[in-house]
Protein backbone atom coordinates (compact mmCIF):
# COMPACT_ATOMS: atom_id res chain seq x y z
CA UNK A 1 0.00 0.00 0.00
CA UNK A 2 1.78 3.41 -0.99
CA UNK A 3 1.18 6.17 1.61
CA UNK A 4 -1.06 8.69 1.80
CA UNK A 5 -0.24 12.05 0.25
CA UNK A 6 0.36 15.47 1.86
CA UNK A 7 0.62 18.93 1.52
CA UNK A 8 3.82 20.31 -0.07
CA UNK A 9 6.02 22.33 1.22
CA UNK A 10 5.95 26.15 0.63
CA UNK A 11 7.47 26.71 -2.99
CA UNK A 12 6.74 23.12 -4.43
CA UNK A 13 3.73 22.87 -6.84
CA UNK A 14 0.74 20.81 -5.51
CA UNK A 15 0.25 17.92 -8.20
CA UNK A 16 -2.54 15.80 -5.78
CA UNK A 17 -5.66 15.30 -7.44
CA UNK A 18 -8.14 18.52 -6.62
CA UNK A 19 -10.05 16.41 -4.11
CA UNK A 20 -7.27 16.03 -1.95
CA UNK A 21 -6.24 19.78 -2.40
CA UNK A 22 -9.86 20.73 -1.28
CA UNK A 23 -9.69 18.40 1.73
CA UNK A 24 -6.91 20.71 3.31
CA UNK A 25 -9.37 23.62 3.64
CA UNK A 26 -12.18 21.81 5.90
CA UNK A 27 -10.72 23.41 9.38
CA UNK A 28 -10.16 27.04 8.21
CA UNK A 29 -14.08 26.78 6.48
CA UNK A 30 -15.57 25.62 9.77
CA UNK A 31 -14.40 28.14 11.36
CA UNK A 32 -15.81 30.41 8.60
CA UNK A 33 -18.84 28.47 8.55
CA UNK A 34 -18.67 29.18 12.58
CA UNK A 35 -18.26 32.59 12.38
CA UNK A 36 -21.32 33.07 9.65
CA UNK A 37 -24.11 30.54 11.52
CA UNK A 38 -23.40 30.16 15.16
CA UNK A 39 -23.40 26.61 15.68
CA UNK A 40 -20.78 24.25 15.94
CA UNK A 41 -23.07 21.49 14.01
CA UNK A 42 -24.59 24.09 11.51
CA UNK A 43 -20.70 24.83 11.02
CA UNK A 44 -19.92 21.64 9.83
CA UNK A 45 -23.05 20.71 8.17
CA UNK A 46 -22.25 24.14 6.04
CA UNK A 47 -18.64 23.16 5.31
CA UNK A 48 -20.00 19.19 4.13
CA UNK A 49 -22.53 20.91 2.07
CA UNK A 50 -19.91 23.13 0.84
CA UNK A 51 -17.61 20.09 -0.05
CA UNK A 52 -20.50 18.13 -1.77
CA UNK A 53 -20.72 21.47 -4.07
CA UNK A 54 -17.23 21.18 -4.37
CA UNK A 55 -16.97 17.56 -5.51
CA UNK A 56 -19.92 18.16 -7.75
CA UNK A 57 -18.60 21.15 -9.68
CA UNK A 58 -14.76 20.28 -10.67
CA UNK A 59 -15.61 20.33 -14.18
CA UNK A 60 -16.86 23.80 -13.95
CA UNK A 61 -13.75 25.06 -11.78
CA UNK A 62 -12.11 27.02 -14.64
CA UNK A 63 -9.01 28.20 -12.09
CA UNK A 64 -9.62 32.02 -13.03
CA UNK A 65 -9.84 31.84 -9.00
CA UNK A 66 -7.92 30.15 -6.17
CA UNK A 67 -9.38 27.04 -4.88
CA UNK A 68 -9.63 29.09 -1.90
CA UNK A 69 -11.60 31.63 -3.16
CA UNK A 70 -13.78 29.55 -5.28
CA UNK A 71 -14.49 27.26 -1.83
CA UNK A 72 -15.06 30.45 0.15
CA UNK A 73 -17.30 31.51 -2.38
CA UNK A 74 -19.12 28.32 -2.25
CA UNK A 75 -19.37 28.24 1.48
CA UNK A 76 -20.60 32.02 1.12
CA UNK A 77 -23.62 31.24 -0.47
CA UNK A 78 -24.10 27.91 1.47
CA UNK A 79 -24.21 30.03 5.04
CA UNK A 80 -26.25 32.91 3.60
CA UNK A 81 -28.98 29.91 1.78
CA UNK A 82 -28.96 28.45 5.27
CA UNK A 83 -29.18 31.90 7.24
CA UNK A 84 -32.32 33.97 5.07
CA UNK A 85 -35.67 33.89 6.37
CA UNK A 86 -34.19 32.60 10.15
CA UNK A 87 -34.12 34.31 13.14
CA UNK A 88 -30.21 34.99 15.06
CA UNK A 89 -28.86 32.22 17.75
CA UNK A 90 -29.05 34.38 21.17
CA UNK A 91 -27.76 34.11 24.48
CA UNK A 92 -30.06 34.16 27.19
CA UNK A 93 -28.95 37.17 27.81
CA UNK A 94 -30.44 39.00 24.77
CA UNK A 95 -33.70 37.79 26.36
CA UNK A 96 -34.46 39.48 29.05
CA UNK A 97 -32.81 40.83 32.47
CA UNK A 98 -31.34 38.09 34.71
CA UNK A 99 -33.46 36.13 37.22
CA UNK A 100 -33.48 34.91 40.89
CA UNK A 101 -31.12 32.23 41.97
CA UNK A 102 -34.32 29.48 42.74
CA UNK A 103 -36.34 26.61 41.63
CA UNK A 104 -39.06 28.72 40.95
CA UNK A 105 -36.89 30.76 38.33
CA UNK A 106 -36.37 28.14 35.94
CA UNK A 107 -39.08 27.82 32.66
CA UNK A 108 -39.19 25.18 29.92
CA UNK A 109 -36.17 25.17 28.32
CA UNK A 110 -35.99 26.76 24.70
CA UNK A 111 -34.99 24.91 21.34
CA UNK A 112 -31.03 24.16 21.19
CA UNK A 113 -31.74 25.79 17.39
CA UNK A 114 -33.01 29.00 19.00
CA UNK A 115 -29.39 29.28 21.07
CA UNK A 116 -25.52 30.13 20.07
CA UNK A 117 -23.56 27.49 20.62
CA UNK A 118 -19.76 26.73 21.41
CA UNK A 119 -17.08 25.47 19.03
CA UNK A 120 -14.00 23.23 20.13
CA UNK A 121 -11.07 25.12 19.76
CA UNK A 122 -8.98 22.08 18.12
CA UNK A 123 -12.20 21.69 15.29
CA UNK A 124 -11.24 25.12 13.55
CA UNK A 125 -7.60 26.33 14.92
CA UNK A 126 -4.78 25.02 12.69
CA UNK A 127 -1.78 23.64 14.49
CA UNK A 128 0.95 25.81 12.76
CA UNK A 129 1.20 28.95 11.35
CA UNK A 130 2.48 32.52 12.40
CA UNK A 131 1.46 33.38 16.39
CA UNK A 132 -0.28 36.48 15.73
CA UNK A 133 -2.57 34.79 13.21
CA UNK A 134 -3.51 32.00 15.28
CA UNK A 135 -4.06 34.70 18.40
CA UNK A 136 -6.09 36.75 16.17
CA UNK A 137 -8.09 33.73 15.16
CA UNK A 138 -9.15 32.39 19.14
CA UNK A 139 -9.84 36.14 19.82
CA UNK A 140 -12.09 35.67 16.67
CA UNK A 141 -13.89 32.60 17.80
CA UNK A 142 -14.35 34.15 21.57
CA UNK A 143 -18.36 33.74 22.33
CA UNK A 144 -18.93 37.78 23.21
CA UNK A 145 -17.36 38.12 19.16
CA UNK A 146 -19.94 35.68 17.77
CA UNK A 147 -22.82 36.54 19.78
CA UNK A 148 -22.07 39.99 18.36
CA UNK A 149 -21.97 38.88 14.47
CA UNK A 150 -25.56 37.29 15.13
CA UNK A 151 -27.01 40.48 15.10
CA UNK A 152 -25.61 41.44 11.24
CA UNK A 153 -27.45 40.64 8.21
CA UNK A 154 -26.04 38.11 6.48
CA UNK A 155 -24.10 39.63 3.71
CA UNK A 156 -22.67 42.25 6.18
CA UNK A 157 -21.60 39.23 8.41
CA UNK A 158 -19.75 37.76 5.62
CA UNK A 159 -18.42 40.85 4.53
CA UNK A 160 -16.78 41.83 8.27
CA UNK A 161 -15.66 38.01 8.46
CA UNK A 162 -13.98 38.09 5.54
CA UNK A 163 -12.11 41.76 5.64
CA UNK A 164 -11.46 41.84 9.41
CA UNK A 165 -10.56 38.16 10.30
CA UNK A 166 -9.65 36.80 7.34
CA UNK A 167 -8.04 39.91 6.02
CA UNK A 168 -9.44 39.86 2.22
CA UNK A 169 -8.96 42.93 -0.12
CA UNK A 170 -12.13 44.48 -0.93
CA UNK A 171 -12.40 43.55 -4.15
CA UNK A 172 -11.52 39.72 -3.63
CA UNK A 173 -14.48 40.38 -1.22
CA UNK A 174 -16.44 42.19 -3.90
CA UNK A 175 -16.06 39.34 -6.70
CA UNK A 176 -16.49 37.04 -3.82
CA UNK A 177 -20.28 38.54 -3.38
CA UNK A 178 -20.89 39.53 -6.89
CA UNK A 179 -20.76 43.64 -5.89
CA UNK A 180 -18.62 46.13 -5.95
CA UNK A 181 -16.04 47.42 -3.79
CA UNK A 182 -18.20 50.82 -2.54
CA UNK A 183 -20.75 48.42 -1.67
CA UNK A 184 -18.36 46.29 0.17
CA UNK A 185 -16.77 49.02 2.00
CA UNK A 186 -20.47 50.49 2.94
CA UNK A 187 -21.35 47.21 4.15
CA UNK A 188 -18.39 46.67 6.46
CA UNK A 189 -18.63 50.26 7.85
CA UNK A 190 -22.23 49.34 8.65
CA UNK A 191 -21.10 46.17 10.52
CA UNK A 192 -18.59 48.00 12.65
CA UNK A 193 -21.12 50.26 14.12
CA UNK A 194 -23.34 47.66 14.89
CA UNK A 195 -20.39 45.52 16.48
CA UNK A 196 -18.96 48.89 18.19
CA UNK A 197 -22.73 49.56 19.75
CA UNK A 198 -22.17 45.50 20.96
CA UNK A 199 -18.97 47.00 22.75
CA UNK A 200 -16.98 44.65 20.55
CA UNK A 201 -13.41 46.24 19.00
CA UNK A 202 -11.41 44.86 16.32
CA UNK A 203 -9.84 41.59 17.43
CA UNK A 204 -6.26 42.32 18.94
CA UNK A 205 -3.45 39.58 19.29
CA UNK A 206 -3.70 37.47 22.61
CA UNK A 207 -0.62 36.98 24.72
CA UNK A 208 0.78 33.48 25.84
CA UNK A 209 1.21 34.59 29.01
CA UNK A 210 -2.12 35.74 30.29
CA UNK A 211 -3.40 32.06 28.35
CA UNK A 212 -1.36 30.20 31.41
CA UNK A 213 -2.92 32.84 33.59
CA UNK A 214 -6.26 31.77 32.30
CA UNK A 215 -5.41 28.26 32.41
CA UNK A 216 -3.64 28.15 35.47
CA UNK A 217 -7.21 30.17 37.32
CA UNK A 218 -9.37 27.19 35.17
CA UNK A 219 -7.49 24.38 37.20
CA UNK A 220 -7.78 26.71 40.62
CA UNK A 221 -11.98 26.60 39.76
CA UNK A 222 -12.29 23.07 38.49
CA UNK A 223 -10.87 22.17 41.91
CA UNK A 224 -12.90 23.89 44.20
CA UNK A 225 -16.15 22.91 41.65
CA UNK A 226 -15.28 19.22 41.99
CA UNK A 227 -15.07 19.74 46.15
CA UNK A 228 -18.01 22.39 45.83
CA UNK A 229 -16.01 24.01 47.92
CA UNK A 230 -18.03 27.64 48.19
CA UNK A 231 -15.70 29.49 49.82
CA UNK A 232 -12.76 28.91 47.12
CA UNK A 233 -15.16 29.02 44.63
CA UNK A 234 -16.29 32.48 45.70
CA UNK A 235 -12.69 33.70 46.26
CA UNK A 236 -12.29 33.30 42.04
CA UNK A 237 -15.49 34.95 40.88
CA UNK A 238 -15.58 38.52 40.07
CA UNK A 239 -18.41 40.32 41.99
CA UNK A 240 -20.05 41.53 38.86
CA UNK A 241 -19.67 37.56 37.09
CA UNK A 242 -22.59 36.28 34.86
CA UNK A 243 -23.92 32.79 34.44
CA UNK A 244 -25.80 31.38 32.11
CA UNK A 245 -26.99 28.13 30.83
CA UNK A 246 -28.35 27.77 27.16
CA UNK A 247 -31.10 25.75 26.60
CA UNK A 248 -32.65 28.22 29.75
CA UNK A 249 -33.79 31.04 29.92
CA UNK A 250 -32.39 31.94 32.88
CA UNK A 251 -29.04 33.77 33.92
CA UNK A 252 -27.89 35.73 36.80
CA UNK A 253 -25.50 38.35 37.27
CA UNK A 254 -23.87 38.88 40.17
CA UNK A 255 -20.99 36.68 42.73
CA UNK A 256 -24.02 36.30 45.34
CA UNK A 257 -26.67 34.52 42.88
CA UNK A 258 -24.13 32.26 41.36
CA UNK A 259 -22.41 31.10 44.45
CA UNK A 260 -27.19 30.98 45.68
CA UNK A 261 -27.55 28.60 42.95
CA UNK A 262 -24.80 26.56 43.38
CA UNK A 263 -25.41 26.18 47.21
CA UNK A 264 -28.72 26.20 48.22
CA UNK A 265 -30.10 26.31 44.67
CA UNK A 266 -31.02 23.79 42.09
CA UNK A 267 -26.95 23.82 41.46
CA UNK A 268 -26.40 21.63 44.30
CA UNK A 269 -26.98 19.21 42.27
CA UNK A 270 -23.80 19.25 40.90
CA UNK A 271 -22.30 18.13 44.17
CA UNK A 272 -19.95 15.11 43.63
CA UNK A 273 -19.06 16.03 40.03
CA UNK A 274 -16.12 15.45 37.45
CA UNK A 275 -14.81 17.44 35.30
CA UNK A 276 -11.94 17.95 32.68
CA UNK A 277 -10.71 21.18 31.04
CA UNK A 278 -11.06 21.33 27.53
CA UNK A 279 -10.62 24.41 24.74
CA UNK A 280 -13.57 26.01 23.76
CA UNK A 281 -13.79 29.35 21.86
CA UNK A 282 -10.78 30.74 22.08
CA UNK A 283 -10.49 30.61 26.04
CA UNK A 284 -10.59 27.49 28.57
CA UNK A 285 -13.40 25.69 29.66
CA UNK A 286 -14.36 22.50 31.23
CA UNK A 287 -16.92 19.49 30.66
CA UNK A 288 -18.74 17.79 33.73
CA UNK A 289 -20.37 14.56 34.23
CA UNK A 290 -22.88 14.46 37.23
CA UNK A 291 -23.39 11.44 39.71
CA UNK A 292 -25.67 9.20 38.08
CA UNK A 293 -25.69 5.72 40.50
CA UNK A 294 -24.76 3.78 43.22
CA UNK A 295 -21.70 2.07 40.63
CA UNK A 296 -19.11 5.66 40.42
CA UNK A 297 -20.46 6.40 36.80
CA UNK A 298 -21.27 10.00 35.90
CA UNK A 299 -23.02 11.24 33.23
CA UNK A 300 -22.06 14.14 30.91
CA UNK A 301 -24.20 16.80 32.22
CA UNK A 302 -22.72 20.11 30.41
CA UNK A 303 -19.47 21.92 29.08
CA UNK A 304 -18.82 25.74 30.60
CA UNK A 305 -16.34 28.14 29.11
CA UNK A 306 -14.88 30.86 30.97
CA UNK A 307 -14.73 34.38 30.64
CA UNK A 308 -11.65 35.38 32.47
CA UNK A 309 -10.81 38.93 33.22
CA UNK A 310 -7.81 40.80 35.97
CA UNK A 311 -7.63 37.13 37.31
CA UNK A 312 -11.08 36.64 38.03
CA UNK A 313 -14.00 34.75 36.06
CA UNK A 314 -16.14 36.95 35.08
CA UNK A 315 -18.23 35.12 32.78
CA UNK A 316 -20.01 31.47 32.84
CA UNK A 317 -21.52 29.92 29.75
CA UNK A 318 -22.70 26.56 30.58
CA UNK A 319 -24.03 24.83 27.65
CA UNK A 320 -26.66 22.32 28.94
CA UNK A 321 -26.78 20.43 25.24
CA UNK A 322 -25.05 16.68 25.70
CA UNK A 323 -24.32 16.42 22.03
CA UNK A 324 -21.08 19.01 22.15
CA UNK A 325 -19.41 16.10 24.21
CA UNK A 326 -19.06 14.20 21.14
CA UNK A 327 -17.46 16.99 19.58
CA UNK A 328 -15.23 18.12 22.20
CA UNK A 329 -14.32 14.11 21.63
CA UNK A 330 -15.39 12.76 25.13
CA UNK A 331 -17.62 10.33 26.84
CA UNK A 332 -21.22 10.54 27.67
CA UNK A 333 -20.41 8.36 30.46
CA UNK A 334 -17.68 8.24 32.79
CA UNK A 335 -16.14 6.19 35.39
CA UNK A 336 -13.19 6.67 37.63
CA UNK A 337 -10.87 7.11 34.05
CA UNK A 338 -7.77 8.73 35.08
CA UNK A 339 -7.09 9.16 30.88
CA UNK A 340 -10.67 11.32 30.74
CA UNK A 341 -10.12 13.17 34.33
CA UNK A 342 -6.23 14.03 34.02
CA UNK A 343 -6.57 15.51 30.60
CA UNK A 344 -4.69 19.11 30.41
CA UNK A 345 -5.26 21.66 28.28
CA UNK A 346 -1.82 23.29 26.04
Amino acid sequence: MSAPATSPTPGEVDERPLEARIEDHRRELTGYCYRMVGSAFEAEDAVQETMIRAWRGLAKFDGRSSLRSWLYRIATNVCIDSLNGRKRRAVPMDIGGPGAPVAESLREPLPDADWLEPMPDARVSTPSGDPADKAVAKETIRLAFIAALQHLPARQRAVLILREVLCWKASEVAELLGTSVASVNSALQRARATLSESGISEAAPGDTQMDQAHTELLLRYMAAFEAFDMEALTALLHEDVEQNMPPLELWFRGRDDVIAWMDGGPGRSCRGSKVAPVEINGTVGFAQWKPSGPNGEFEAWGITALRISDEKVTGLSIFLNTELFALFGLPLKLAEDPQVLERTIG
